[in-house]
């Protein structure tokens, strides 16, 4: 048996988004199908776009994410390439592993840019990276993936300077009261209980309100989906905000830990459904900005890499 091949390249992975309002309805259709899911609420998305922008961020902060890498990379090594692939638009994983296999590469370390794995954040990933390999036959480039990092030191301190910078914007003589609210995409409690979802983001906002010295904490979530009748995790995000203001809560700081760039389901989600309920309520409503581009941020992706390049 030969010895296994080096890797040569890095491969992000992110769910994708609509780049201009002509593209929200075919984004929309790439996501949803074969999924049944009643027409009212496939407008109501549509509108959350329109009033998000009309589009999403996502894919020009992930492209930052990886030239941020890439540059890394270069400097310090290992001088690997940094390709982007999305699982719902261009450039779609499988025109990324195409790109790679022009160029000659044939293993590469993978990174999904999602902190907290479940069936729909991690597992959905690899299969749609498997189904690109399988269409692409032979040429195609293996993928190995770095290990878990909801809690590592360098994503914590990343999440620990936004959302500090988050609470200094809490006027002087209020901040020793805010409250921090972590928040994250809601999934099926069945789903968290296989995947260890929730006990993540359990570890990552304690290690958190550690580094940022709070103990006045909660997890709330946003995003969900499906039937009323299934079990969801809960609270949703309007819903702790109300409890909040019955325990006499006057602001909170709002910190987007289960994302790392923004997107519609930060910025409808939280920027305007949240803050709209936040102000119906009187309370004060100031969101940290996702990590991003922060240098701690792209310095654990580096070395993510390189552990996973030392591991083979």
């Amino acid at each position: 048996m030969g010895a296994a091949v080096p890797h040569d390249s890095v491969l992000l992975l992110a769910f994708g988004g609509p780049e201009r309002p002509r593209d929200v309805r075919p984004f929309l259709d790439n996501v949803l199908a074969g999924k049944p899911i009643p027409r009212e609420r496939y407008e109501e998305v549509v509108r959350h776009y329109e009033e998000a922008g009309g589009a999403s961020p996502l894919n020009r902060l992930t492209l930052e994410q990886a030239a941020a890498l890439r540059s890394l990379l270069a400097r310090e090594g290992p001088p690997l390439p940094v390709y982007v692939g999305m699982r719902h638009w261009d450039p779609f994983i499988g025109d990324a592993l195409k790109a790679m296999s022009r160029a000659g590469m044939r293993r590469a370390v993978g990174v999904v840019l999602a902190a907290h794995r479940s069936e729909a954040s991690w597992e959905a990933y690899l299969r749609a990276v498997q189904e690109a390999q399988e269409r692409l036959g032979p040429e195609a480039p293996e993928v190995d993936y770095v290990s878990p990092w909801s809690d590592h030191p360098l994503f914590i301190e990343a999440l620990g300077v936004r959302t500090s910078d988050a609470i200094e914007s809490v006027p002087a003589a209020r901040r020793p009261d805010a409250r921090l609210v972590f928040t994250a995409h809601s999934i099926p409690t069945g789903m968290s209980e296989r995947s260890g979802y929730a006990s993540s983001l359990e570890r990552t906002a304690r290690a958190l309100a550690e580094r940022v010295k709070s103990s006045a904490w909660s997890l709330a979530f946003t995003s969900r989906s499906g039937r009323p009748s299934d079990p969801w995790l809960e609270p949703d995000i309007s819903d702790a905000l109300s409890t909040l203001k019955r325990e006499g809560v006057l602001d909170v700081v709002v910190s987007p830990i289960g994302f790392v760039s923004d997107h519609v389901e930060v910025l409808y989600d939280l920027d305007i459904a949240a803050r709209r309920t936040a102000d119906d309520l009187g309370i004060g409503f100031f969101r940290a900005r996702t990590v991003g581009d922060h240098p701690s941020f792209t310095r654990m992706l580096a070395a993510l890499v390189r552990e996973a390049v030392a591991r083979a």
